[in-house]
């Protein structure tokens, strides 16, 4: 593939109307396997970091996920220069994932571990013996928590001191295995997805967040979906999102207003 074919691929899973450049170094890097420049709207790919088409567009397709985000921070701004925060984000991976599977419904991409027999047999052991396994044994560690708390209670002492010192217990760590332990969620999603779907209020967002989970959406992907379902179905939400975008673009116009009247006075 040349650096144009590239591009066409990332077209075909989504398009943008913000024009951007592929360019493939021909280097190696022991840093990172690419780079996306906003100022310029370049993605870098050191392509000799990869063995096979398919890694080289996985990265590719890392590196334009930024573009799609920068352009739509851009929009957001209204055309303001803006201060970029944590690139790689829970709203970067969501949509990083929902890009990876479209390309892999378009056939661009793919990971099918039917092609890998020995990885596809070892994943299943790690589901069934670890994964779900854990789920399970930290359910039991909440209800135990739980208990201990309410005897604390009885006994008139505080549960605070009781995990700080006796447990040696983080008590967010606490607050989260209680919560697994008092919440039913499906222990086949492995503990750390399981913090994350009981702490969802509603259940039936927690019914639907753990059955896109089972089914192969990625945790990040399914929060983002949520959130933005959220702020369709709510038109409160979607003002109050406008009125921060606005506040934020007010600011940053006063800002560069006051630097230019300081600049002035200097001239």
């Amino acid at each position: 593939m040349d650096n144009e074919q590239i591009k066409q691929l990332l077209l075909q899973i989504e398009n943008t109307e913000l024009d951007f450049s592929v360019t493939m170094t021909g280097k190696e890097s022991t840093r990172v396997n690419g780079l996306y420049k906003p100022d310029t709207r370049e993605i870098l790919l050191h392509n000799k970091n990869f063995k096979t088409d398919s890694q080289l567009i996985y990265t590719a397709i890392h590196e334009y996920t930024h573009h799609l985000i920068n352009e739509q921070k851009i929009a957001e701004s209204a055309g303001v220069p803006f201060k970029p925060g944590r690139v790689h984000n829970a709203e970067f991976w969501g949509r990083f994932h929902e890009l990876l599977q479209k390309a892999e419904e378009l056939g661009i991409y793919t990971l099918n571990l039917d092609d890998y027999p020995e990885l596809k047999e070892l994943t299943e052991q790690i589901r069934r013996d670890y994964l779900e396994v854990d789920g399970k044994l930290m359910q039991e560690f909440g209800k135990l928590l739980a208990k201990a708390h309410a005897l604390c209670e009885k006994d008139n002492i505080r549960y605070e001191d009781y995990l700080d010192r006796i447990l040696c217990l983080p008590r967010t760590a606490a607050r989260d295995i209680t919560r697994v332990g008092m919440i039913p969620v499906n222990p086949a999603m492995g503990f750390d997805n399981m913090k994350k779907v009981a702490a969802l209020k509603k259940p039936d967002e927690r019914a639907s967040a753990e059955r896109q989970i089972l089914a192969g959406k990625t945790p990040d992907t399914v929060r983002e979906l949520m959130k933005r379902r959220s702020t369709t179905d709510d038109p409160r939400a979607k003002l109050e999102k406008e009125k921060n975008r606005l506040e934020k673009t007010i600011e940053a116009l006063r800002q560069r207003l006051q630097y230019v009247e300081e600049s002035l006075e200097n001239l």
